[in-house]
C-alpha cells in the first residue's frame, strides 16, 4: 500500500495554498496529464488461461487490488498445485505475491518468502524475476522506515530488470523507485520514473497497474504542495477504481483523498473520506488501511477541538498498527497522540510520544513530518517552561521548513521541465509519423510553445513572489521567537529577562535621574497552592498580573520575576514617590476578590520591597538585592505592607524604613 504520508508543516502548507501557485500547477497538469480511462470489465486485465497455476497467480495480482485476503488464497492454491508439478518460475512469482501480502503484516513471514524465492533463482528460466525479489525486499525496508536501504534495493531491481529486458519487472521496480523518490523530495526524478512505469504498463496492457501509477503521481503533486490538483486526480482515479471493483485500491485512494483535504483544512470532506476508507478497509479485512484511516479521523478530531475523542480513536489505531510492520504509520500515530495529549495539557506524555515519532521521521528523512513534529515539540516544551528546549526545537523546525520550501521550489521547476521535455518529445514523434499533416502540426506546436513560454514567465513571477514571502516569513518567525523569549507563558506579561533588559541600559546612563523598583510578593502563596491546588494558584497569579499591569502608567514597566514575585520599574522616581505608588499597588492587590478560586478566602495581600537607584553606580543586581532586603523586612513585619530603603545607600546591610 503506497499510502500518502502525514501532512507537512503548517508554514509550507500555507505557502502552497496560494492561489497563484495552485493555478500554475493546475495549468501544467492539464497540459501534460493524460485522461483516466475507466477500468471497467472491458478493460480488466485478464488472467492467463493456458496454465492453471499461472492463471491463479495472475488472478492473485488482480485480487491484491480488490481483496488482499483473496490474493493470499490464490497464491497458497498456486503453491499447492506446484508441489505436484514444480515450476521454479511460477513458484517464484507465487512467493513474490505472498511477499507483497506479508510485507504489510508480518516482516518475518515476508523475509521467509524472499529466502525461498531466492533459492529458486538458480533453476529459473526468467532471470528478470530477481528484480521482483529485490523490489519486495525494498518494500519491507521502506515499511520499516529504512528509506536509504530501500532505495538501494529498488536501484538494483531496476538495473537487473533493464539488463534482462524484463519489461514487467522493470515497470514494477520503476513504480516503487519513483514513489520513494517522491517521499524523499526528489519530485522531478520521481515523476519521470512513474511516467516510465505508466508507459510500460500501457504497453503490457495492464491498465489497472497504470491507474495505480496515476494515483501515485497524484500523491507526488500532493507532496509538492499542489493539493487542489492532487485532489482532482484522486477523485478521477477513485471513479475508475469503483467502476473496476478495486476495493483495496479504493480504500487507499479514499485515505489519500482524506489527507489532501486535511492539508486543505477542509475538515468535513476529510472526515468523510477517512470514514469511507475505514469502512472499506474493514469490509475487506485490510488492517493496515484501517489503522491509517483511524489516524486520519483522529487528526480531524484534533483539528476540531476534540483531543479526548482523538485519543480514543488512536488507541484503536495503535492496536491495529501492532499487526503491521509499518514504522511510518507508527510514527504518524505517535505524532497525532502527541498533539492530542498537548491539547489535554498532559505535557510529559505528549513530549514522549512526539520524541518517538521524531526518531522514525529522522531515520526516514521525512522533511514534512519532521517539521510538524519539531513545531509541536517546541510548543510542548514552551508549555512546560523549558524555554531552551523550546528554542532549540523551534530552530530545528524553521531549518526543516526552509529546507522543505527550497526543495519544493527547486523540484517544482525541475518537475515542470520534465513535463515540458516529455510533451515536446511526444509532439515531435507525432510530427514524424504524420508527414502529410506537417503544416497543421507546426501550428499546434507553435501554440504549445507560446503557452509554455507563458508558463515559464509565470514561473519566474511566482519565484519572485515565493522568495519575497519566504523573507517575510523568516522575519515574522524571528519576531515570534523574540516575543516567546521575552514573555511569561502563564500570565502573558513580560518575563524577568524582558524587564531587566530594559532596566540595565537605564542604570548605565550617568546623566539620568534616579529610578525606583518595586518587588511585589503575594503573601502566603504557597498556602494557596497547598490548600486549593496549583490551578487555583495559577489563576491568582494571572489576576494579580492583570490588575497590576492595568494600573502601571506610561513610562513605567512591569513583569514577572518568577514564582509569586512581580517587578515594577518607575523611571525618574524618588523614594517618597515610589513609596506612595507602592502603597497604591498594595491596595489594588488587597482589593482583588479571590472567592472564585478560593472559596473561603475573600482577598489576598502582597508585601512590597522598594529600592531607588544611585545614578551611575547601581546595576540591576544591586537594586534587586536591596529591594529583596526591603521585601524581607516587609515579610518579617507582618506582611501586607510596603518597606523601603534609603536611596543614598547601596549596601546589603542598609537600614530599612517603615512606609
Amino acid at each position: 500500500m503506497k499510502n500518502e504520508s502525514p501532512p507537512p508543516g503548517l508554514r509550507w502548507k500555507a505557502l502552497a495554498r496560494m492561489p497563484g501557485a495552485v493555478a500554475l500547477f493546475a495549468v501544467v497538469c492539464a497540459l501534460v496529464l493524460p485522461p483516466v480511462r475507466a477500468a471497467g470489465p472491458a478493460h480488466m486485465e485478464s488472467p492467463a488461461s493456458k496454465n492453471p497455476v499461472q492463471a491463479l497467480i495472475e488472478h492473485g495480482l488482480l485480487d491484491m487490488r480488490v481483496d488482499p485476503e483473496a490474493s493470499k488464497r490464490d497464491a497458497d492454491s498456486a503453491l499447492e498445485m506446484l508441489r505436484r508439478a514444480p515450476d521454479p518460475d511460477l513458484e517464484i512469482r507465487a512467493r513474490m505475491l505472498l511477499c507483497d501480502y506479508q510485507s504489510e503484516r508480518d516482516t518475518a513471514a515476508a523475509q521467509q518468502e524472499i529466502a525461498k524465492a531466492t533459492a529458486l533463482l538458480a533453476q529459473a528460466k526468467r532471470p528478470g524475476l530477481r528484480a521482483g525479489i529485490l523490489d519486495c525486499e525494498g518494500e519491507i525496508l521502506e515499511s520499516g522506515g529504512a528509506n536509504t536501504k530501500a532505495m538501494a534495493q529498488y536501484q538494483e531491481a531496476v538495473s537487473v530488470a533493464s539488463r534482462e529486458h524484463d519489461d514487467e519487472m522493470l515497470a514494477e521496480s520503476l513504480f516503487s523507485r519513483g514513489y520513494l523518490l517522491g517521499v524523499l523530495g526528489d519530485y522531478a526524478t520521481g515523476l519521470t520514473e512513474l511516467r516510465r512505469a505508466d508507459g510500460l504498463f500501457e504497453k503490457l496492457k495492464k491498465p489497472l497497474h497504470a491507474l495505480t501509477t496515476l494515483n501515485s503521481i497524484a500523491t507526488l503533486y500532493n507532496r509538492m504542495g499542489d493539493y487542489v490538483q492532487a485532489r482532482h486526480i484522486y477523485t478521477r482515479a477513485l471513479g475508475a477504481q469503483r467502476a473496476a471493483g478495486l476495493q483495496r485500491e479504493e480504500a487507499v485512494t479514499l485515505h489519500n483523498l482524506g489527507r489532501v483535504n486535511e492539508n486543505l483544512q477542509d475538515w468535513d470532506a476529510s472526515r468523510a473520506a477517512f470514514a469511507a476508507s475505514l469502512e472499506m478497509a474493514r469490509r475487506i479485512k485490510y488492517v493496515r488501511g484501517e489503522a491509517y484511516a483511524m489516524r486520519g479521523l483522529a487528526a480531524v478530531s484534533n483539528a476540531l477541538g476534540d483531543p479526548a475523542g482523538a485519543l480514543e480513536t488512536l488507541k484503536s489505531a495503535e492496536v491495529l498498527q501492532q499487526q503491521t510492520p509499518d514504522a511510518r504509520l507508527r510514527a504518524q500515530i505517535q505524532l497525532a497522540r502527541g498533539i492530542s495529549l498537548h491539547k489535554l495539557q498532559r505535557l510529559s506524555e505528549s513530549a514522549a510520544a512526539l520524541e518517538n515519532a521524531l526518531e522514525v521521521f529522522r531515520q526516514a528523512d521525512a522533511l514534512g513530518e519532521l517539521n510538524a513534529t519539531y513545531s509541536e515539540l517546541a510548543a510542548v516544551n514552551a508549555a512546560t517552561g523549558d524555554w531552551r528546549a523550546a528554542y532549540t526545537r523551534q530552530t530545528e523546525a524553521k531549518a526543516t521548513s526552509d529546507k522543505l520550501l527550497r526543495n519544493q521550489l527547486d523540484q517544482g521547476f525541475a518537475t515542470l521541465k520534465v513535463e515540458f521535455d516529455t510533451a515536446t518529445q511526444e509532439k515531435e514523434n507525432a510530427a514524424l509519423m504524420r508527414q502529410n499533416e506537417a503544416n497543421q502540426k507546426a501550428l499546434v506546436q507553435a501554440r504549445s510553445v507560446r503557452r509554455l513560454q507563458g508558463t515559464v514567465i509565470l514561473l519566474a513571477v511566482l519565484l519572485v513572489v515565493l522568495l519575497a514571502m519566504l523573507a517575510a516569513f523568516q522575519h515574522r518567525s524571528t519576531l515570534r521567537m523574540h516575543m516567546l523569549a521575552m514573555t511569561d507563558e502563564l500570565t502573558g506579561v513580560p518575563n524577568r529577562r524582558a524587564v531587566l533588559n530594559r532596566l540595565d541600559p537605564m542604570l548605565r546612563r550617568s546623566d539620568t535621574a534616579p529610578c525606583a523598583i518595586l518587588i511585589i510578593d503575594i503573601d502566603h502563596f504557597k498556602a494557596i497552592n497547598d490548600q486549593y491546588g496549583h490551578p487555583a494558584g495559577d489563576e491568582v497569579l494571572k489576576v494579580v498580573a492583570m490588575t497590576v499591569r492595568s494600573a502601571v502608567s506610561e513610562r513605567a514597566f512591569f513583569g514577572r520575576l518568577g514564582g509569586e514575585e512581580f517587578l515594577i520599574v518607575l523611571p525618574a522616581t524618588g523614594l517618597d514617590e515610589a513609596r506612595r505608588v507602592a502603597e497604591i499597588f498594595r491596595q489594588k492587590v488587597e482589593s482583588i476578590d479571590t472567592t472564585r478560586w478560593c472559596a473561603d478566602r475573600h482577598h489576598i495581600t502582597a508585601s512590597i520591597g522598594v529600592a531607588v537607584s544611585v545614578p551611575g553606580k547601581d546595576t540591576p543586581s544591586t537594586m534587586l538585592q536591596r529591594a529583596d532586603l526591603a521585601l524581607y523586612v516587609a515579610k518579617r513585619s507582618g506582611r501586607n505592607c510596603v518597606k523601603t530603603e534609603p536611596a543614598s545607600h547601596s549596601h546589603m546591610d542598609v537600614a530599612v524604613l517603615d512606609a
